[in-house]
């Protein structure tokens, strides 16, 4: 639950950046320097909120015993390690979109790769996958999130891209709580 809270924090995080936009390109100069700080501290906040990201889905990889990540609850639907690579796999072919920098692990999802099943080679790609966004961000302003870029044949801006990444991490890794119940093992505290 602090999870989706987190994520639908965020959100609200980056739209009320982003209501402010239009507005900045009309202000007197005294005033985009103030607002400029004031994107800043936009770009800060969602730094922060993907740092403690990495940490709380760094704590779901290792609170799973290395036995159990091809654990499926029912075999129709991914195993732990498998959300675990969809979610950082997803990480970075969601935010390549908004920061305009190629998917680190190339066009393959990492869930279907052999090499990507042990528990070490997960947090890898976990870690991988946020370093990536956090990198990434560094090189947002507020005018390159207030750009519209095509997200799978929608317009969006940036920043509204970021919040699909923050939702999508957010829900895949809260449906691996279950996985972690299943398995005798509490979900680290958010």
């Amino acid at each position: 639950m602090k999870s989706k809270i987190d994520g639908l924090i965020a959100v609200g995080v980056v739209l009320i950046a982003m209501s402010a936009l239009p507005a900045f390109a009309q202000t007197k100069p005294e005033e985009k320097k103030a607002a400029s700080s004031e994107r800043a501290r936009v770009v800060k906040e969602m730094e922060v909120f993907w740092q403690r990201a990495k940490k709380h889905s760094l704590h779901y990889v290792d609170a799973m015993p290395e036995d159990a990540y091809g654990f499926k609850p029912v075999p129709e639907i991914r195993s732990f390690a498998e959300q675990m690579l969809h979610l950082a796999y997803w990480n970075c072919g969601v935010v390549e979109v908004a920061i305009s920098k190629a998917n680190p692990f190339g066009k393959d999802e990492l869930e279907k790769k052999a090499e990507f099943k042990t528990k070490a080679a997960v947090r890898k790609a976990i870690e991988q996958s946020y370093d990536y966004i956090i990198a990434g961000l560094a090189e947002l302003d507020e005018k390159k999130l207030a750009e519209e870029v095509n997200f799978f044949g929608q317009k969006m801006t940036r920043a509204t891209v970021m919040a699909v990444a923050t939702d999508h991490q957010s829900h895949h890794r809260g449906q691996t709580a279950i996985y972690l119940r299943l398995k005798g093992v509490t979900p680290p505290p958010e």
